[in-house]
């Protein structure tokens, strides 16, 4: 069986405005739905009982899929199915009453301040690529962008005279601040960097692979890793490490929650406040460490 699923992703970017990173997830997770059902003999949508998908997700239990990755199909599945019934084109909604496993969500690691400054001054200002690291670091410190956002940053979308980014994604962008320290990093990597490794080209992204081209996130996480490595840094750290970072930093020295909700483009505020969680987790231990009457 096949699924029609570019009406579907018109939908999701025209009136759920849902970002392009949602919808690719979306797609992967229905076409190994799609491939499953098929290898169950089952012809088209009409034919989908919740059985079916119930089966699926013991299927994908089976092969060892963590539970946040089988919740993400539930979601996927569920969106689907929905769009399909409101639309008319099925009678009812075979994913209507499918549970999506319960998950323990973890506080997200963060890199102390001494840390991130240690961080940030990893990359040499001896070299382009140096010049280009130290200003990718800032930048993302400065605005907790998404690794996905970062790479894909647009010359023209970095106002140096406002210190504003404007991070963009489908249907919908949100403007950001960012600070001295990010606009220096970025002058040194504009002024004497980007041209060098762009070796002639030309290039609407303003950061670019040592040939010119885009960045890739594989690419950047293994800088931040290194770079980890060398500030002797021995947490498992990601590019998300340094965003979480930004937003509980912000909560510390009391942002307002709204406004950080806005920076991270979050679109629920549920998800920002996990940080003021954090931000308690870390009175709580200072207090244990510090008072003499605990």
């Amino acid at each position: 069986m096949e699924f029609e699923l570019s009406p579907f992703v018109s939908y999701l970017t025209e009136n759920k405005n849902a970002s392009s990173s949602t919808v690719s997830s979306y797609q992967r997770d229905l076409k190994k739905l799609e491939h499953y059902l098929d290898v169950q003999s089952i012809a088209c949508a009409e034919e989908i009982t919740p059985d079916h998908l119930n089966r699926y997700l013991s299927f994908l239990d089976n092969q060892g899929m963590s539970i946040s990755t089988v919740s993400r199909n539930v979601v996927s599945m569920k969106a689907y199915f929905h769009y399909l019934f409101s639309q008319g084109k099925l009678k009812t909604d075979p994913a209507r009453e499918i549970k999506a496993p319960h998950i323990d969500r973890k506080m997200p690691e963060i890199l102390s301040r001494e840390e991130v400054v240690r961080l940030l001054e990893q990359p040499s200002q001896d070299t382009a690529k140096g010049r280009r690291d130290r200003a990718m670091l800032e930048l993302l410190y400065a605005t907790g962008l998404r690794v996905s956002e970062l790479i894909t940053v647009k010359y023209r979308d970095v106002n140096m005279r406002t210190n504003y980014i404007i991070c963009r994604d489908v249907g919908k962008e949100r403007m950001i601040p960012f600070g001295s320290s990010a606009r220096t990093a970025m002058e040194v990597y504009m002024q004497d960097g980007r041209d060098e490794l762009l070796k002639g080209t030309e290039s609407d992204y303003l950061f670019v692979n040592c040939s010119g081209g885009v960045m890739s996130r594989q690419g950047f996480w293994k800088l931040i890793k290194q770079y980890a490595r060398k500030a002797g840094i021995y947490m498992e750290i990601t590019p998300h490490t340094l965003r979480h970072s930004f937003a509980a930093h912000l909560v510390e020295n009391g942002a307002d929650l709204k406004v950080v909700q806005e920076m991270m483009g979050h679109s629920d505020i549920s998800t920002t406040q996990m940080y003021v969680n954090l931000n308690m987790d870390h009175v709580r231990r200072v207090y244990q460490e510090s008072h003499p009457r605990y």
